[in-house]
């Protein structure tokens, strides 16, 4: 028989035998309504009256309580002490600069002002007293448009609470979820059978996000962006990079975050003149991770090219991305926004252990006096949420973001954004079936230092891979760069590391990291060091032979000692797998279509 069962989570039905003890039903009840202590729950034929605990009438069955198929019962119970979330404060683990930054109290230092401080040396008054890092007006004063994140904790009154000398750091933060939820306590089908107001998400209204996690990204060497759009003055085609650095505290904003990048991975690609195509990239992009990690550096973001000749001959491109046009695609914002949920900020101040993310996107394109320039944005945490559950889509115009159809499989709440219309008045107008992207964005600002002191410091470049044409990687070019100088200062390029370390021949305890050591710290003794290890050796003798069978191979075949005729001609066709990276050949050339290493 069936059972009806209401509490103040909504009415259940259980499904139990008029031969069930009372202790059944209790158990039952327990798991539907998820209640941690059972022995807690009451039961009564009337609403707020005459409760009495099913633990009292243990040893009856619902027979003898004269409990009958279709009967409403009312329960109650006491819900459990909500434990303070210690995840948030002891086992996240936040970047190094958040940690910094929590440490320090935020204020805006003034000094005494001239005309209207009246008091001493050492007082204070209104007029030089420090101002909070969210303070409206100095804000203002200095046109930053977005609060840092630290700055908006502050204001969130996250440091509010105070023990003794310490701070208690409570989780106040919380990521948009659009999703409708699966396991709703009101007791009724899942969507889409059917849906309440308890598991339907709310409506959302669009405006601009007033924080944001990074305020500036800084290349920390012009050379960092000359190298990458080299590709594109060269060949015409775009390109496409991740970008790897670290977050440092960044003065010029109250609390501020900085993304300082070192150096841009070129992931497989498939570029065009009018865009490009990411191949799969998964496992180049983990050796450039590790590589990284190696290093002391993380990814901090992505960056591409979006560049066109304007034919004038003059080296100007241009300007495709303006107030008229759009900033920032509606593709570009979607694209964002999966790589910012695909790399979440760490931080104690979220239940959940993370909240928004710091990976910022970088467009290199032409401004208005077509010059070559870079734009750097963010997507807000709406616009991550909006397109995990799937409800916007992009546009075939650049500047609009299109809300999605509801189906019987996808559920579209209300949509709304604030604008000023003709007579200054901010009205509210239905997203549907479109609205500006303006919305989502939030501008990241961007620059170069006043000294720059990169990580990676070659004087000569290296070939950066997955390109093609003069610019492809291999033993060739890889021994042809170790001899064009000293190795100490050789060693500090990112993409000779990158392609040392995929040829497999130094191995990653010992020569791998001592040749990291060598890029970082430039020192003479830890490369005498590794000139002297086997591996370093055996990479030597590759390269030397790999130079001499390339500079041999134009000559005749009974110099090689593989004999002449007809049989060398058919040993050079033959398929054959290289012993060093193990591709499987089936060109002519005695040296690996792959790594460029020789057959033998």
């Amino acid at each position: 028989m069936l059972v009806r069962v209401r509490s103040k989570e909504g009415t259940h039905r259980i499904e139990v035998s008029p031969s069930d003890d009372i202790i059944i039903l209790r158990d039952k009840i327990a798991k539907e309504l998820k209640i941690t202590d059972s022995s807690t729950i009451t039961i009564s034929d009337q609403p707020n009256a005459g409760a009495t605990p099913m633990d009292s009438l243990s040893g009856k069955t619902l027979g003898q309580l004269n409990v009958k198929h279709g009967d409403l019962l009312y329960i109650g119970f006491a819900e459990a002490a909500v434990q303070p979330d210690t995840r948030s404060s002891s086992t996240v683990v936040q970047d190094a600069v958040d940690d910094y930054l929590d440490s320090q109290d935020g204020l805006i230092k003034r000094p005494k002002d001239p005309k209207f401080c009246k008091h001493a040396a050492n007082g204070m008054c209104d007029y030089c007293m420090p101002l909070e890092p969210f303070d409206p007006a100095y804000l203002e004063e200095h046109k930053i448009k977005s609060l840092s994140f630290h700055a908006y904790l502050r204001k969130l009154g996250a440091h509010d609470k105070k023990q003794g000398t310490s701070y208690i750091t409570l989780p106040s933060l919380e990521e948009p979820s659009y999703k409708v939820k699966t396991n709703c306590s009101s007791g009724h089908p899942p969507w889409p059978a059917s849906i309440c107001t308890k598991c339907q998400p709310s409506a959302i209204t669009l405006q601009r996000q007033p924080f944001r996690l990074v305020d500036h990204v800084e290349f920390s060497s012009a050379t960092i962006i000359d190298n990458f759009i080299n590709y594109w003055r060269t060949t015409g085609l775009q390109r496409f990079g991740y970008m790897y650095g670290r977050y440092e505290p960044y003065s010029e904003v109250p609390l501020g975050i900085k993304a300082v990048v070192e150096a841009i991975y070129e992931p497989p690609q498939e570029g065009d003149s009018e865009g490009l195509k990411l191949e799969d990239p998964i496992y180049g992009e983990k050796r450039a991770d590790e590589m990284a990690g190696a290093c002391g550096l993380q990814r901090v973001g992505m960056i591409y090219t979006d560049l066109t000749d304007d034919g004038s001959g003059k080296g100007t491109v241009l300007c495709k991305r303006h107030i008229d046009s759009y900033f920032f695609s509606s593709q570009e914002c979607q694209f964002a926004a999966v790589m910012q949920q695909k790399y979440p900020n760490a931080t104690k101040y979220s239940s959940t252990g993370t909240f928004g993310s710091k990976f910022v996107t970088c467009v290199i394109g032409g401004n208005q006096e077509g010059n070559i320039d870079v734009s750097s944005y963010q997507v807000s945490n709406t616009c991550v949420g909006m397109v995990d559950a799937d409800i916007v889509e992009p546009s075939v115009e650049p500047g609009i973001m299109r809300v999605r159809e509801a189906t019987t499989d996808r559920y579209i709440p209300d949509v709304f954004f604030k604008y000023k219309n003709e007579y200054n008045l901010v009205v509210q107008k239905d997203a549907k079936p479109s609205f500006p992207v303006e919305y989502l964005l939030v501008n990241v600002t961007h620059g170069f230092p006043v000294k720059a002191s990169p990580m990676f410091k070659s004087p000569k470049d290296f070939p950066i891979e997955n390109r093609v044409g003069a610019f492809v990687q291999d033993a060739a070019s890889l021994h042809r760069y170790l001899e064009s100088g000293n190795l100490v200062e050789l060693a500090s390029n990112f993409h000779f590391l990158l392609f040392a370390r995929s040829m497999g021949i130094l191995n990653d305890t010992d020569e791998m990291n001592l040749l990291v050591r060598v890029a970082l710290l430039h020192k003479e003794e830890d490369a005498n060091k590794l000139v002297q290890t086997p591996g370093w050796q055996t990479l030597l003798t590759v390269l030397k032979e790999s130079a001499g069978s390339s500079r041999g191979g134009q000559g005749s075949s009974s110099s090689s000692g593989r004999g002449a005729g007809g049989s060398s001609g058919a040993s050079a066709t033959a398929p054959w797998t290289c012993r060093h990276c193990t591709f499987l050949n089936t060109h002519g050339d005695e040296n690996c279509e792959m790594c460029g290493l020789p057959m033998g």
